[in-house]
This record gives structure tokens, sequence and C-alpha cells, in this order.
């Protein structure tokens, strides 16, 4: 009881003495949100690293520039696959730079209190490498929400009412698809479907038919330029350069819609699939709310093109997609941070504890 009364009182008091930090830390784009000040970063996934000094070149915007542009020295790295850390050591230095950015313009006593979002399904392995590597950079405590809970909490979905919530959250290396009630989740699902996956089919594509070997920066400009999953009311073009692959030298072709349309039809009819397996074992009340409800979109995949009336064509569903879909998650940290009495039981992993000199 003592214990009880003391560590309610100490969290008051280091809330003034710290601060609290949301992290989303995804395969493509890290958002931080700082408590009081909302999303204060927003960098894509990327670390370039000196391979002969082992120092950290640049990180995020800068290392993403440096992409497939590199000298043999210097690594430009993308330390989280999937959704999940791939490369331990330089994951860490990304965090310690967002921290460390962070809190810039905000000192305080304690280190911070954070709030990480990872992909719905992670193993417990993934969930400590994911606490370790921000503990290691200064966090005073770590908690794990997993991304779907988090981003229907971030676009204010009732996450704690007896009332069935369904989300898609199709990020860079993973899509999660997760069905919500009482503050859990029901029934999900995590595929290696989603922004990544679609740049390699177009890759694939490109290689395939035009015999031209591109870039995954090119991939992804022409599917944010062009990309959709349903024909437009008029045809859209854009001109690409790579190398053909049997000259060997720069080459210059025109891609269509329809084409990148072709490229990424077989993935986004697997995560329609996917999208159904879910609703075929969740509850019948559950199916019942979200019939009346809809399903929501979030994510950078929400933006492409004709996505939500494919999905609600499919299912037979209402399909919304969110408002700024791409920093629900981030949005959704902060929210559990500055109400989090409320949202605690959402939480995967609660290192809810007393400071260690207690």
């Amino acid at each position: 009881m003592i214990r009880k009364h003391f560590k309610k009182h100490w969290d008051k008091i280091s809330g003034y003495l710290s601060n609290d930090i949301g992290i989303d830390l995804g395969t493509a784009n890290t958002l931080v949100y700082m408590r009081g000040q909302g999303i204060i970063i927003n960098e894509p996934s990327v670390v370039a690293v000196n391979q002969k000094t082992g120092q950290v070149v640049a990180v995020g915007t800068q290392a993403k520039e440096m992409l497939g542009r590199t000298p043999p020295h210097i690594a430009a790295v993308k330390p989280l696959v999937g959704g999940v850390i791939s490369d331990y050591e330089v994951t860490e230095e990304m965090l310690a730079y967002l921290i460390r950015r962070a809190e810039a313009n905000s000192r305080k006593l304690l280190g911070p209190r954070v709030v990480v979002g990872v992909p719905s399904g992670v193993t417990n392995v993934e969930t400590r490498a994911v606490r370790d590597a921000t503990r290691n950079n200064g966090a005073r405590q770590v908690f794990i929400v997993e991304e779907p809970m988090a981003a229907a909490i971030g676009i204010r979905l009732p996450v704690n009412d007896p009332v069935g919530n369904m989300i898609v959250d199709i990020g860079g290396g993973t899509s999660d698809i997760a069905v919500i009630s009482l503050g859990g989740i029901v029934r999900s699902k995590s595929l290696k479907i989603a922004g990544d996956k679609f740049n390699q089919d177009i890759i694939s594509y490109i290689r395939s038919e035009f015999k031209i070997l591109i870039g995954e920066k090119t991939a992804e400009n022409l599917k944010i330029a062009i990309g959709s999953v349903l024909p437009p009311p008029t045809t859209l073009e854009a001109t690409i350069k790579g190398r053909d692959l049997i000259t060997g030298l720069p080459r210059e072709v025109v891609v269509t819609d329809t084409e990148v349309r072709e490229a990424i039809a077989l993935s986004i009819d697997n995560l329609i699939e996917a999208v159904k397996e879910v609703l075929e074992t969740t509850p019948p009340e559950i199916v019942s709310d979200v019939m009346g409800r809809g399903l929501y979109l979030v994510g950078g995949g929400a933006l492409i093109k004709g996505l939500a009336e494919l999905l609600a064509d499919s299912l037979k569903i209402p399909v919304h997609c969110a408002d700024d879909p791409m920093t629900a998650v981030a949005r959704g940290a902060g929210i559990i941070l500055e109400d989090f009495d409320r949202y605690k039981d959402v939480l995967i992993e609660n290192e809810d504890e007393l400071p260690p000199h207690s």
C-alpha cells in the first residue's frame, strides 16, 4: 500500500522533472512526439555510417539523400526492416540522435519517459530489443504499444468502449490489421506487404517489362506520383531514368499509371485477402459494429489513390482514410502520454515501476 501511494506521488513529481516522448519507430520514417509540443521530428529511418571509423555521418533526411550515392567506405543503412530492428547498433545511434534532438530545447533533471510503437504480433525478443535500445539512450522508463492500437487512439477511435473498431495501418515495412474493443486487440494480423514491398514490385516490373534497372528512391517517387489501384479519370504518366540492362547505358522511359497498377496488383490482392481473413475470424457482434462504423485506413499506404474505394467494394463495408494518416501512430503515442492513467492498459509492455533508488 505504501509502495503504491509513493509510486503515485513519484509519477506526478517526475512528470515535472522529465520530458515525455512518443516515438513511432517506423521502417520508412520515424516520428517523435513531445508532450506539450506535438510532433517535433519526422525523419526517414536511415543512418549513414563511415565504415572505416564506425562513426555516424548523417541521420534522417540527410542520410536518405545518400541512399545509392555513397562511396564504398560510407554505407547508408535502413536499421529497421519489416518494422523491427535488423541492425541494433545503428538503431541505437538513430534513437540517440532523435532523443538528443527532442530534448535539445527542453532539458530536464531526469531522463525522458518514452512510449514506443511497434508492429502487432512482434516477438518478446524484438520487443526487448526496442526497449533496450531506447533505455540505453537515456530513457528513464520505456512503454511499448502496438502500432494499430496507437493509430486508433491517434485518430480518436473509442478504443476503451465496448464497441468494435477496425484499423488497417499500411506502413513502410508492415501492414497491421487489427480489430479493437475494450482497450484490447481482439483479432490482428501483421504482414510484410506495405510501402517497401510496393517499391520492390515496381522495380521488378520495370526490370522485366522495360529491361531497365531503377533504384528504390525512383520506384517510391513513381508510386507517389502516379500509383493507384483503380483507373483514374485521365491517364497519368511519369518519366523515369535508369540503367539499360542490355547496353549498360543510361536510358529514359515513360511509365503510365496502368503499368504501376499492374506492378502492385498482386500485393494489393494479398493485402485485401488478409483483411478478409481477419474479418472472418472476428466475433459476429464486433463484425456488426465494424459494418456500421466502417474500417479506418492509416499509414503512408492509405494515401495510394483508390485504395479506400477498392477495399469498400471488396469488403462491402464503409472504408475511411484518416486525416493525416502518416502521423496517426505518433499522435496516438502522444495521447497516451497526455492521459496515461486512461490508456496504460493498452500497453503491451509496461515498465511501470518505482525508480531504481527507491
